[in-house]
């Protein structure tokens, strides 16, 4: 996840009611094919004894609020029972009772998830948020836990002055942003966030805690970065190689509407041309007419960036209606595109994971820009007139410099990505996927079928070659391997027939 969308709202001028029209998400999960099954014939009482944790069922206190995820449209999900994990060997307790009994399991980190896959019904869930400890090493490695979330990934690193490219909303989960690849604000200097994984433990479904990295297991590993969350396993924790925390300038400029066309065809070009220190997206918001606002940083001082941005705006044609530029350490630039830099650490934690967390009803997709547009004009058309949201994110730098086939992050080449998003309800909900779905299918016609695997959606067309392109047949054969009675199985897993 990258900017989070209610700061994004907010700073677009359309104000705290329309923040609930969007959200963040990113999230390690499985989601079983066999929901219409019976109860699973786990014997709980039994596994109970094995974990230190609780074990919420149904009939217990608390189950309701556990089961939540992130996005309310799911909150009718019925998950047999959720197993609170504090260590490994509880991972392998809940998987090898899954197993034998033949029973649907899912893992969740952030409890994001886009399609609902980290509360599927009947399902046991095996909740990874006991396991969040970040630890730094005097080698600049970093072992974090695979139920930490972002805002707390940052600011435990920032106390050893060190960093990691990763997303902005600070509830996503450090799993299923890593094992989708991980998109983020220092992704052009710094590359994605499973560019930076040195190793991780999981537990696969033969019920084996495995440690796997470029010399142990390296078809895991190489799997790992950029195959999806829950296809192959369960992580418990990532090794990653942090870089020292930089200073970055962050910006913003609003362009007036009625601007998106030529703003989006001075910014793609733009962006192909600057350093990796420089990163930056460009948000439409959908209305009669549409209007935008350009978001980033860069790693250095505002007299370096003031002058890029001076370019922009020539190529733009449109001078801004407001602009801002700020210098921030680390820690704070991260916190200033969660929303929270107004709030101290503990409240931005709050906001992330406590009782008060923000949630966000909203349906999605995604689409991979590969190229500058040539007609800028056909890719606003799609928004005008509808109440929609789109982040596009800036890619190529150092992601681009990693090989496709070197990761399982297949989208090496692209110039951004394209995150559509639709504020809705329960009662709207089926109105407002089919309107993400049409805007989805009329920008496949202008930029491909290609989609980012970490903005799942349910719906979507082709939707195996949509999120791994040509590294698919290798992901196969490697879930296969590695799951061949399909435990991991969900909608759109790798083990899917």
């Amino acid at each position: 996840m990258l900017i989070n969308r209610r700061a994004f709202l907010h700073t677009a001028g359309l104000g705290a009611a329309a923040a609930t029209l969007a959200g963040c998400g990113g999230t390690q999960t499985t989601s079983p094919l066999h929901q219409g099954t019976a109860d699973p014939p786990i014997d709980f009482r039994a596994l109970a004894r094995k974990l230190p944790g609780l074990l919420i069922t149904p009939e217990q206190p608390g189950y309701d609020l556990a089961r939540r995820s992130f996005n309310p449209l799911f909150d009718n999900r019925t998950p047999a029972a959720l197993a609170q994990c504090r260590r490994i060997e509880d991972v392998q307790a809940c998987v090898s009772a899954a197993a034998a009994a033949g029973a649907p399991i899912a893992a969740r980190s952030g409890g994001h998830s886009y399609a609902g896959y980290s509360t599927p019904n009947r399902a046991l869930i095996v909740d990874l948020s006991g396991m969040s400890t970040v630890e730094v090493n005097a080698d600049g490695t970093a072992v974090i836990g695979a139920g930490a979330r972002l805002i707390d990934v940052y600011t435990a690193l920032a106390g050893a002055g060190r960093c990691l490219p990763a997303g902005s909303c600070p509830s996503v989960g450090i799993a299923g942003l890593t094992l989708g690849g991980g998109i983020g604000v220092l992704s052009r200097k710094y590359g994605l966030t499973c560019d930076r994984l040195v190793s991780a433990t999981m537990v696969t479904a033969d019920g084996i805690a495995r440690t796997v990295s470029a010399s142990a297991q390296p078809d895991l590993f190489w799997a790992l970065r950029g195959g999806g969350g829950g296809n192959f396993g369960i992580v418990t924790s990532f090794t990653f190689d942090t870089v020292v925390a930089p200073q970055l300038a962050v910006f913003q400029l609003d362009f007036p509407a009625g601007s998106v066309a030529e703003v989006l065809g001075g910014w793609q070009q733009w962006i192909v041309d600057m350093p990796d220190e420089l990163w930056s997206k460009c948000n439409i918001s959908g209305g009669s007419p549409s209007s935008c606002t350009v978001i980033g940083c860069y790693v250095g001082p505002a007299s370096a960036l003031n002058p890029l941005l001076a370019e922009l705006i020539r190529r733009t044609g449109n001078q801004p209606t407001s602009r801002t530029v700020a210098e921030y350490d680390c820690l704070d630039a991260m916190r200033y595109f969660a929303g929270c830099a107004d709030k101290s650490t503990a409240q931005c934690h709050d906001q992330a994971s406590g009782r008060q967390r923000n949630r966000e009803a909203f349906v999605a997709t995604s689409r991979i820009v590969t190229e500058p547009v040539a007609d800028p004009a056909k890719i606003v058309s799609v928004f005008d007139g509808r109440r929609v949201f789109v982040l596009i994110d800036g890619l190529r730098g150092a992601v681009g410099r990693v090989r496709s086939a070197d990761t399982a992050f297949p989208h090496r080449g692209a110039l951004a990505t394209m995150q559509i998003y639709l504020g809705t309800s329960p009662a709207g909900r089926a109105a407002a996927t089919a309107s993400m779905s049409e805007m989805r299918d009329q920008l496949t016609g202008i930029l491909g079928g290609g989609a980012y695997v970490n903005y799942i959606d349910a719906g979507m067309p082709n939707w195996a070659q949509a999120y791994y392109g040509d590294n698919l047949m290798r992901l196969r054969q490697v879930a296969q391997r590695y799951d061949p009675g399909r435990l991991f199985t969900f909608p759109q897993g790798l083990t899917t027939a």
